[in-house]
């Protein structure tokens, strides 16, 4: 009798034993997403060029022979293209080794091509294209899409949420630290147009230092079976998807799909981000022009967690449609709006264009599995990165011609193209749609 009943306590103690077991990893879960919410926070201020476009662009890029705007607004097209090059490159780099290293390598990449930006002088802008664009796209590429794939594996049941939470506090950052950057840039400026501005790039370089560092030693993947473990069995079953190789997804149209009308539906978003400031100054309203980039920064911040929440429940594809739809009207009020309506036009630029950045990423987990996700969603970056460099070169060319002819209904026809994108894009979800229902074993994905 003895010995059966010391076996069934021993199994009742290891029973236990790995119940709590279990209980001490869900709790450990939260300190990767913490850790992931303060490092895209600080990467947001990469994102507030329009606080520094005006000063570049008349100081560093002056002699462009009327391009001045144009050449500047490349510098963040350049951080935007680059950063899908950086995502690709550090989830491979994430796979092969660890979150963390890839992470800490970011954050130090970032950092010195942002204090390299500081030293740069006039005539010499090219080398600002290399150091805050490329040097700092591809720093924040390493943490960019391997911090949120990381979040994202420790909740597999709630990806929109949990995504929408990481990338919000991306536009976050930019909100806390426009008002921090346009004080420095008056106070290290000394009444030199452009000196603040370089030295702020100085400030942040160290600032994005020292928080990938603290922050990557906390980001670690969670172990082997974690998924059964939190997730119920029909639960997990219905959010089974095959997780795809790089490889395997590019052979498949709807990767196809999603890259391109990516790059369709932040057009709009991404000319308003880089010119918001601009266009409040040629609106007469330059003595409070900074609220123009405060009202896009926040908005976006806010819409990448309500759509990323919502995502969850409408669905990926019915969201992106809701989204692309209002990418389409908004940019046709760009000349009608007057005053103060302003900042509120920009302000929804701001929260449709959040809500994009925020629900791709699930949509990429939804379709191609979680395991390469980083890598994955890297390359579907690709499409938002084109977009970033034709946008601001087609928004810059047209502001350009407004300072010319000190017209702001000239920058009109940019947003049009804009609007005329985003309608492309529509149609493509649309096909995404339709072909998840009639492909056997594709995932649903309303």
């Amino acid at each position: 009798m003895g010995k059966p009943i010391k076996k069934q306590t021993k199994l009742r103690e290891k029973k236990q034993a790995k119940r709590e077991a279990k209980k001490l990893v869900k709790r450990q879960r939260i300190y990767p997403v913490i850790a992931a919410i303060a490092i895209q926070f600080t990467l947001g201020t990469a994102y507030i060029w329009s606080v520094f476009q005006t000063g570049v662009a008349n100081s560093i890029f002056l002699g462009e022979d009327g391009g001045a705007n144009a050449a500047a607004g490349l510098t963040f097209s350049l951080l935007l293209a680059l950063l899908t090059l950086g995502s690709v490159i550090g989830g491979k780099l994430a796979v092969r080794f660890n979150t963390r290293i890839v992470v800490f390598a970011g954050g130090l990449i970032l950092s010195t091509g942002f204090f390299l930006s500081s030293f740069v002088t006039p005539g010499y802008g090219w080398v600002l294209w290399v150091t805050y664009g490329v040097m700092g796209g591809i720093g924040m590429g390493f943490t960019y899409s391997t911090t949120i794939a990381c979040a994202q594996k420790w909740f597999p049941h709630k990806k929109g949420l949990i995504s929408g939470i990481i990338v919000a506090s991306l536009g976050l950052g930019g909100v806390a630290f426009t008002p921090l950057v346009e004080h420095m840039i008056v106070a290290f400026g000394g009444g030199v147009e452009g000196a603040g501005e370089l030295i702020s790039f100085r400030v942040l370089s160290l600032i994005f230092l020292m928080v990938c560092s603290i922050g990557s030693l906390f980001l670690k993947n969670p172990p082997d079976g974690y998924m059964s473990d939190v997730m119920s069995v029909k639960t997990a079953a219905a959010s089974e998807t095959k997780n795809y190789t790089t490889a395997e997804m590019l052979k498949t149209p709807r990767f196809y799909l999603i890259l391109i009308t990516f790059m369709l539906a932040c057009m709009g978003g991404q000319m308003m981000m880089g010119f918001a400031k601009p266009i409040a100054n040629a609106k007469d309203l330059a003595a409070v022009a900074a609220i123009a980039v405060l009202s896009i920064t926040l908005m976006n911040s806010v819409g990448r967690l309500f759509w990323g929440m919502i995502s969850d429940k409408l669905g990926r594809t019915n969201t992106v449609l809701v989204l692309l739809s209002g990418a389409t009207v908004l940019p046709l009020f760009v000349n009608a709006v007057t005053g103060y309506w302003v900042f509120a036009l920009i302000a929804l630029f701001g929260f449709f264009y959040g809500g994009v950045i925020g629900t791709f990423p699930s949509l990429t987990a939804d379709l191609f599995g979680a395991k390469h996700m980083a890598t994955n969603y890297g390359c579907v970056l690709l499409g938002f990165g084109a977009g970033a460099i034709i946008s601001m070169q087609v928004g810059g060319y047209f502001m350009d011609i407004v300072k010319e002819s000190n017209d702001i209904n000239r920058v009109f026809p940019a947003f049009v193209i804009a609007s005329g994108c985003a309608v492309i894009g529509f149609v493509l979800m649309l096909v995404l749609k339709r072909m998840q229902r009639t492909t056997p074993g594709s995932a649903e994905i309303n």
